[in-house]
């Protein structure tokens, strides 16, 4: 099984790193990392991950197309349409088409999510629509060929689901445990309708309201997709 992933500047490490180290324990799995150029991207913690391919030489026959989410930069990744066009010509040949986090925007903004269910972060979630998206708030959400995790630490439960559905609930289920997957939430606040509404107002200030409209809403024009009633 081949999976694709696509990279972009400051990346979050986790989106990508939680799914892979799950899907490396599916035998005969092998990984392409595609980014604008081929060499290390700098992810959100500083860490690099290395390129093998770049938009030009990455396979266009995927099994699997994965993007990763980020913050602002996976709003700013949108505006770049060679990067958008070269995700949705992977995805067209691709057996499954997938995200964590706000990837699924750029899947959305690639024209992969018109009338599917999507996951995203939950700040980004209701931007889906711009994009013909049907936002969903599960954790996971699996529809048809699409697959896409909510935000960042979603990405652990998607990439054991996503291998479960690729080889059987039994290897998902070791896998889980070879990972040991047994999370214990310290503050049960980790979405916002569990959040107190003092944290819930920080978390917002803290990912800021104002540009991430404005930068889908250029996207959004510049990719011929109609205004949000």
């Amino acid at each position: 099984m081949k999976i694709v992933c696509f990279l972009y500047p400051s990346f979050t490490a986790i989106d990508l790193i939680g799914p892979v180290t799950a899907w490396n324990m599916i035998p005969d799995t092998h990984f392409e990392f595609v980014a604008t150029s081929r060499g290390p991207v700098r992810t959100d913690t500083g860490l690099e991950v290395t390129a093998t391919h770049d938009l030009s030489t990455c396979t266009t026959s995927p099994d699997v197309v994965f993007v990763p989410g980020g913050g602002i930069t996976s709003f700013e990744a949108i505006q770049d349409d060679k990067f958008l066009d070269t995700i949705a010509l992977a995805s067209s040949r691709a057996t499954w088409i997938t995200s964590v986090c706000t990837g699924s925007l750029i899947l959305g903004a690639a024209g992969l999510l018109r009338g599917y269910r999507a996951a995203s972060y939950w700040y980004a979630r209701p931007y889906l629509e711009r994009f013909g998206a049907i936002p969903d708030d599960s954790r996971v959400v699996i529809d048809r060929n699409r697959a896409s995790g909510g935000g960042v630490t979603a990405g652990i439960d998607f990439g054991l689901l996503m291998a479960a559905e690729w080889t059987n609930p039994t290897q998902g289920a070791t896998i889980e445990l070879l990972m040991e997957y047994a999370p214990q939430s310290p503050f049960d606040s980790g979405r916002p309708e569990l959040a107190s509404s003092d944290v819930l107002a920080r978390a917002i200030q803290l990912v800021g309201p104002e540009m991430p409209e404005t930068l889908i809403l250029q996207a959004a024009k510049r990719r011929g997709f109609a205004p949000s009633a």
